[in-house]
């Protein structure tokens, strides 16, 4: 059974990665179980500046998912590259993904090239989900416009696999993923979270602090799998897909959607051992299906 992948010149012993934002910095694994099971960990999400985030409540539990409004709570880029890489990489030897994000074109650069800089990093993730203070709020990523210009920004400052990691709070994310590709991105993230509300029926008022946040889980696989596909079709650049991954075969499922690899999202925070249990669990999956390389199976349909 092949599970080895390869994005970008990149190898990862298997397509597990662990989405950013759901397994911190893979340090706080670390005593749980052995990390050097998985592919790859994406990063929790950094800034420029140290961030505390959205007041609480921040989460709302939901069927099949939650909603979370954490307001990317970060120590900062220097905390990342002085402290948190040096010492996860002394107990993880699989692929690095560094993810960034920025409210302004300005903090992007900054902060991306100095993860760059760090010979820890293997991938920088940009997440374009950010709004833009200098553009009146709205998000990067809901424009190709300006999912473009943070990419080719970005890239000028950046030696490593630059993977821009998209929103589906859009009309056509198949513009937005060729917008990114013709600015010069490596590959792409998608998707990031849907956004979403709960309701305190007794109480009159948003179960969150902040009304509206990114509604992840389960149920929005078929979502991600439909944008993974587009996206797959509309342009030539591997892909990380992401949204609702619970299981082997849902891996199975993504890859054969378009990606290359797969991030595991909100069921890390359901069932922390859930990336190792898909790894070990997919060369019977494969076996299953009669699939002897992951490869062979990644955008037939």
């Amino acid at each position: 059974m092949v599970t080895e992948v390869c994005l970008c010149g990149i190898k990862f012993r298997n397509p597990v990665i662990p989405a950013s934002g759901t397994f911190g910095f893979g340090l706080e694994m670390a005593g749980v179980y052995d990390l050097d099971v998985l592919g790859g960990i994406s990063l929790k999400g950094t800034t420029l500046e140290p961030r505390y985030g959205n007041e609480c409540p921040r989460i709302a539990e939901c069927p099949d998912g939650m909603i979370n409004s954490v307001g990317l709570q970060n120590p900062g880029v220097e905390v990342l590259v002085n402290e948190k890489l040096p010492a996860l990489r002394k107990i993880f030897g699989g692929v690095v993904i560094a993810n960034v994000s920025g409210f302004s074109v300005d903090e992007y650069v900054a902060a991306c090239a100095r993860a760059d800089q760090a010979p820890q990093t293997d991938i920088i993730e940009v997440n374009v989900s950010c709004p833009n203070v200098h553009g009146g709020g709205l998000a990067f990523g809901t424009s190709p416009e300006s999912a473009a210009q943070v990419t080719a920004a970005v890239k000028q400052v950046c030696r490593k696999p630059v993977f821009v990691k998209l929103s589906p709070n859009v009309t056509d994310i198949a513009a937005i993923a060729r917008a990114c590709e013709e600015a010069g991105a490596d590959g792409l993230t998608l998707i990031n979270t849907v956004l979403g509300m709960r309701i305190d029926i007794a109480a009159r008022r948003c179960v969150t602090h902040e009304k509206y946040g990114g509604f992840s889980g389960r149920a929005i696989l078929p979502i991600a799998l439909r944008m993974v596909n587009q996206v797959r079709h509309a342009c030539s650049l591997p892909i990380m897909g992401c949204g609702g991954v619970a299981c082997a075969d849902d891996v199975l499922e993504m890859m054969m959607a378009g990606a290359s690899a797969v991030q595991v999202g909100a069921e890390n925070l359901r069932n922390p051992f859930v990336c190792r249990q898909i790894v070990e669990e997919l060369p019977s999956a494969m076996a299953k299906y009669g699939i002897d390389d992951l490869n062979s199976i990644i955008g037939i349909i």
